[in-house]
């Protein structure tokens, strides 16, 4: 660690910008096997993305010269159960509305069947959060878009099963 330390001192240069959830289970650095110096790791719970890590990844990409931006949900997410229960607190309350978006886009189970204990339809929300964080980070800077598009960057969202500490990646 040392060496990683002094080396990184002077400089950055990660490869990639990961946003992912709070969830102290998920240690980004450790499920993708990187060290000091060697990702950029935003997180709030639900892997949400406001302005401010938006801002964050076109500083990582843009300014950084990070070629990935990876936005990493979970299983079991308890930000994502929070808004299948209708969960409300404090300033959480403001964060959970943001991946209600994600909820109401999932069809197919009725209303009492949409609730944390259906792990089916948890699991399917959660998958698309990491869809729609992806499409507002898109929609919402031009930096980033741009950056895709001209094929300096990736956009990519995957999910880390807290049991296996596997990371699937979202087609």
């Amino acid at each position: 660690i040392k060496a990683s330390v002094s080396k990184t001192a002077g400089a950055q240069y990660p490869k990639a910008v990961v946003l992912s959830c709070l969830d102290s289970r998920v240690p980004v650095e450790l499920v993708f096997d990187q060290g000091i110096g060697d990702i950029f790791v935003g997180r709030v719970a639900g892997n949400i993305a406001d302005e401010d890590l938006i801002g964050s990844m076109e500083f990582g990409t843009k300014l950084s010269g990070a070629k990935l931006v990876f936005v990493l949900g979970h299983t079991a997410c308890g930000a994502v159960k929070g808004v299948c229960d209708g969960a409300e607190l404090g300033k959480l309350t403001g964060l959970l509305s943001k991946i209600k978006p994600a909820m109401n886009a999932v069809q197919g189970n009725k209303p009492e069947e949409r609730t944390p204990a259906n792990t089916e339809f948890v699991e399917k929300v959660i998958e698309q959060n990491v869809r729609e964080t992806i499409a507002h980070v898109r929609a919402e800077s031009a930096i980033l878009a741009d950056l895709e598009k001209a094929g300096t960057i990736k956009i990519v969202g995957g999910i880390y099963d807290l049991k296996t500490g596997k990371v699937a990646l979202i087609k």
